[in-house]
């Protein structure tokens, strides 16, 4: 939209935010595809809003073990929080979610959404929420069902690997990361500060 804040224009103040957003209308932008690279996206995205003075709150399905990014946001606390949703190992192709693990992730939505309608956050990162939806946890209803609460000022992003077509169809950006080639199928395994 031309509407949108120059450069030159303030950042949003940490009190009074509902009224002092940054931009009139925020969007919904989806990053899927089996390509590497949808979290890496969101988290520059939130990184780059940090210096802008902005605040974003980063909800991770399917998550739950140590990783570079929980110990580098840790010092942009300020602008930046991030919670897991996701117990210490990753589900498998196949696997049927357990119980705890469809329950954390229902918590974790639910947790997004308050966060969200707070008025704190710019910005609401569902990181491999399209993921919790292919692996049954959530299902596209409820991640449909969060997009209309979504205050008309903040930002939403979701990531994640196979998004359903309802939620290609309601973002008002896709990207799609298409692997054309990944050292993955050497044998190398995920790295540290690389892919975690």
């Amino acid at each position: 939209m031309n509407d949108r804040r120059t450069e030159s224009d303030s950042p949003a103040a940490s009190d009074g935010r509902q009224n002092q957003r940054p931009w009139p209308e925020g969007y919904v932008q989806v990053y899927t595809g089996n390509g590497k690279g949808k979290t890496t996206a969101a988290l520059g995205l939130a990184l780059r809003a940090a210096g802008s003075g902005l605040k974003t709150y980063i909800g991770q399905f399917m998550k739950g073990a140590d990783s570079g990014e929980l110990r580098s946001l840790d010092a942009l606390r300020a602008h930046i929080q991030i919670e897991q949703y996701g117990g210490p190992s990753w589900m498998r192709r196949g696997q049927e979610p357990s119980q705890e693990e469809v329950a954390r992730a229902q918590s974790g939505l639910a947790r997004a959404r308050q966060a969200m309608c707070s008025g704190d956050y710019d910005i609401i990162v569902l990181d491999e929420v399209n993921a919790a939806i292919h692996f049954r946890l959530l299902s596209t209803d409820d991640v449909m069902r969060f997009i209309e609460d979504k205050p008309a000022q903040v930002e939403l992003i979701c990531t994640g690997r196979k998004a359903p077509r309802a939620l290609l169809e309601r973002a008002d950006l896709v990207t799609e990361m298409r692997e054309v080639k990944h050292y993955h199928g050497q044998g190398v395994r995920a790295r540290r500060g690389i892919e975690h």
